[in-house]
């Protein structure tokens, strides 16, 4: 049944951005993976063997551009939906059930829509804030292993709480998720990053190990890919929402606008460096076109089609 459902959405729409649907996927199997404060500078320069493996295999770009509010919520919502903040209208940055949900259709609404499994795992609860209901078959927020964390996005003495769930459970819990279920359309978040670059600051050396440590977990995810005998039909994109300065990230400098795209598998043009400018927006393009799906409302973003065969 879902495969039939899945050719007759493929077979009958016209995606958005202006190409033909495909007859069939591209790719049957996208993860996107977000690295959570993500500076490329410090994380070129971060014992991250296996995202700088993935990197120099695939198509990369140190150069992408995050939204112009670059904080987690806001700028992850423009990543997993395609669109701008002015459209998606999230402007909080925690987990407050009164605001409900984004009012603009997400990536996995609109995979879910053609018949694709969708899943999410992730670091931080306020992701509930894109839960869609039917949308997504597995959300995972590990609050048994949540931290609570005490931060300010500018860097500054008022701060807020949040639970945390580090690099390591995440990446297990979707190793094992993976492995079993195989789904179309996976999000995982690695919070540690941003964790450590808010408590000691962006390039410091307990945020260079907090990089070292979700590079470990990117391998834990991409060994699971391979047990479940999905690589040769997979695509791996790594971004982030933003980047970072000092100890915060929402002033706006370059430090803190500029993030890594990588793209890795299926298609994707080996040893490949993307020269095109690239936003956060272009992550949901890009993963609806490589599942041949028409997205739910006309995007901002458009797909990054430089990287691909």
């Amino acid at each position: 049944m879902i495969g039939s459902v899945r050719r007759f959405a493929i077979a009958t729409s016209v995606l958005f951005f202006g190409l033909a649907a495909l007859a069939t996927p591209r790719a049957e199997h996208v993860f996107v993976i977000s690295i959570d404060g993500g500076n490329p500078e410090v994380m070129q320069r971060s014992k991250m063997p296996v995202l700088k493996q993935l990197a120099k295999e695939g198509a990369h770009t140190w150069q992408a551009q995050t939204i112009t509010t670059p904080i987690t919520l806001p700028a992850h919502t423009s990543m997993l939906t395609g669109v701008r903040q002015d459209r998606h209208q999230i402007t909080w940055n925690k987990w407050s059930p009164t605001n409900g949900l984004v009012r603009v259709p997400t990536i996995f609404a609109a995979a879910h829509r053609a018949g694709f499994s969708t899943a999410m795992f992730v670091g931080k609860e306020k992701f509930r804030h894109l839960l869609q209901p039917g949308t997504v078959d597995m959300f995972d927020f590990n609050r048994d292993a949540a931290v609570v964390i005490a931060k300010s996005d500018s860097g500054g003495v008022d701060l807020t709480k949040e639970g945390n769930v580090f690099a390591p459970t995440v990446a297990k819990d979707a190793a094992e998720y993976i492995i079993k279920h195989q789904p179309n359309l996976c999000f995982i978040h690695f919070a540690d990053p941003d964790t450590f670059g808010h408590e000691f600051g962006w390039g410091s050396s307990k945020q260079i190990k907090a990089f070292a440590d979700t590079d470990k977990a990117l391998g834990v995810i991409l060994k699971a890919i391979y047990q479940a005998h999905i690589e040769d039909d997979s695509v791996i994109i790594i971004s982030a929402d933003h980047g970072g300065h000092g100890l915060g990230h929402s002033q706006g400098t370059p430090e803190d606008m500029t993030i890594p795209w990588i793209a890795w598998g299926k298609g994707v043009n080996w040893h490949f460096e993307i020269t095109a400018p690239v936003s956060t927006c272009d992550t949901a393009a890009t993963v609806l076109w490589l599942l041949g799906v028409r997205p739910g409302t006309p995007l901002d973003g458009t797909p990054v089609l430089s990287a691909f065969e």
